[in-house]
Parts: structure tokens; sequence; C-alpha cells
């Protein structure tokens, strides 16, 4: 299959077989937790975070203990949308030289085990690195796709093209400020699920989920039959059954890293992840899944949204 023409060129992709996830897309793990009557459990971390190997560990456990699937964080120097627990971590790898191929790198290696993974970096990265060279190589690497939080519909003509061509998933943000014509032109851009943002502001763990984000969910469905996720503050099991009850997906990313920021070594914070991955999978699993519309694995053509906020 040749590149599409008029694409920039890139690095290398990474040698060797794609991963499972290279054209599966997310679709089916969602189609699969909808039919055990459940929503599906998303966790993120930065790669390189606390290392390189540690990283990938730390993903492995969240797996086993329930982690439907992963995002990895594309580590990058001025993450305006995300709040100091993200920005450490993300501090963290970019002090340990951690660049757009160690994610790639990443996304390869979990994606051995089975989970599907998405890229979640801000647009200038991927710009810099080649929007179709990303794609491919991403798509070599394994990799689900990608989300792309300040990336706007009106600009993401050739990032739209590309990721069709080599068939990722492109999932973009509504926010509780998002107007009915702009939710509209974001889910039919979208592929995969619609990232639903509970609150506003940076991202975080909070002591109790926006309690727009019900709202947000039904107004998204109107628009749409794609897997609606829900993310911005879930830091505990009861909080991930709260947001199961309504929405497709729940979104998990600054409680996880402040698990590893706060552990006494690599190994004590990879349990604790674990145990926290064991804790919400139980939450997610123990509400009937989500409620009302938006049929898993929707297979909206089109990806990107207007992105007001991040995770």
């Amino acid at each position: 299959m040749s590149s599409p023409a008029g694409q920039a060129e890139g690095q290398q992709a990474p040698g060797g077989p794609a991963g499972p996830g290279a054209t599966a897309g997310t679709a089916g793990t969602f189609a699969r937790a909808r039919a055990e009557g459940r929503a599906v459990l998303i966790g993120y971390l930065p790669a390189g975070f606390p290392s390189r190997q540690g990283c990938v560990d730390a993903y492995s456990a969240m797996v086993e203990a329930g982690v439907d699937i992963v995002e990895v964080g594309l580590p990058y120097s001025d993450p305006l949308m995300d709040g100091p627990t993200i920005q450490a971590a993300v501090d963290s790898s970019l002090s340990a030289g951690i660049r757009t191929k160690d994610v790639l790198a990443t996304v390869r290696a979990v994606s051995a085990y089975g989970a599907p993974a998405l890229v979640m970096s801000y647009w200038n990265p991927i710009e810099r690195y080649g929007v179709e060279a990303f794609a491919a190589d991403l798509a070599t690497a394994g990799g689900a796709g990608a989300i792309t939080p300040d990336l706007t519909i009106e600009e993401a003509g050739a990032w739209l093209t590309a990721a069709r061509f080599h068939e990722l998933d492109t999932v973009f943000l509504v926010a509780p400020s998002s107007p009915p014509a702009r939710i509209d032109l974001v889910c039919r851009s979208c592929r995969g699920f619609v990232y639903a943002a509970s609150t506003m502001g940076v991202t975080g763990a909070r002591s109790a989920v926006g309690d727009r984000a019900q709202a947000l969910v039904a107004r998204t469905r109107e628009h749409t039959d794609l897997p609606v996720a829900v993310g911005l503050g879930v830091s505990s099991g009861e909080q991930a059954a709260e947001v199961a009850a309504f929405a497709d997906g729940v979104i998990v990313g600054s409680a996880f890293v402040r698990r590893l920021l706060d552990a006494p070594d690599e190994r004590a914070g990879i349990r604790s992840v674990e145990d926290l991955a064991a804790e919400l999978a139980a939450g997610v699993r123990s509400s009937r899944g989500a409620a009302g519309g938006g049929a898993p694995g929707g297979g909206a053509a089109g990806g990107h949204t207007g992105n007001e906020v991040v995770r």
C-alpha cells in the first residue's frame, strides 16, 4: 500500500511487524465491553515514566488488572492543558531523553499485551515528526490511533487523510462548553470513540466527577452512535462506577501518575498502579455499562474535534 500523495516524509518507522492494534482500533474493545454490560476502562501514562522499562511494566500491570485500552502519552515541553501531576511526570520523561521514536517503541511493546494502544499527543510533536510519517510509524508499531487534544478540526485535514489511510482511530474532545454545532462537527470527525471532558480546566484527579458529565454524554449521543468515554477527574473505583453508569468508557490518567510519583520506588509504584487498576476495573464492572445510545464500534468516518480542554 503506497502512501497518500503529498504527505510529509519523516523518520524511519520502527522495524518489525505491526502489533495487534494496528488495524483493529478500539471498536472491538468497546463492542466486547458492551456485550458484557459494562463500560471500557482506559488508562494513561506518559511514555518513559517512571523509566523506559518501568513505563512498559506499569502498562503491563494495568492491563493485567483490567485496563482495556491504554493511552501512551507523548511528552511535550509545553503541556498547557495538563495539571501539575502529569506535568511532573512529563518533565521526568523529557529529562530522561524520551522522544517521539521512544513513544512509538513503547506503543509497540504495550500492543503486545493485547490491549489497543492510543497515543495522546499535542499536535506540535506530530507535525514536527511529519504527519504521514507519524501515522505510518504508529500503525507499524501496532498503535490503534491517536488523541490530539489541541488540534482543531479546521486544521486537521492532513492528519485525517493520513490516519484514515493507515486505518487509525482519531479521537477528539467535546467539553461542557461545546455548542451543539461543534459537538456535531466533532462527532462526524471522530473514529473509535468521542472523548468527553467531564469538567472544564486542566487535568488532575478530583474528589468528585463534574456534575455536567452525564449531560454532556447525553448531548453527544444526540449526534453520534460512536462510544463516548469520559475523562478528567476519575480517581477511584466509586467514581469509575458512577461514570460507567452513563458512559461507554472511563478514562483515568492523573490518578495512575500520582501512584507512581508518591511511591518510594519504581517497583512499589507499579504495584500501586496495579492495585488502582483493579479497583477501577471493579468499578466499571459494578454498573450495567453505558446507559442508552452509543453502540460501541459504530464506525463513523473522519476524526478530530475542536478540542477545548484536555484530559
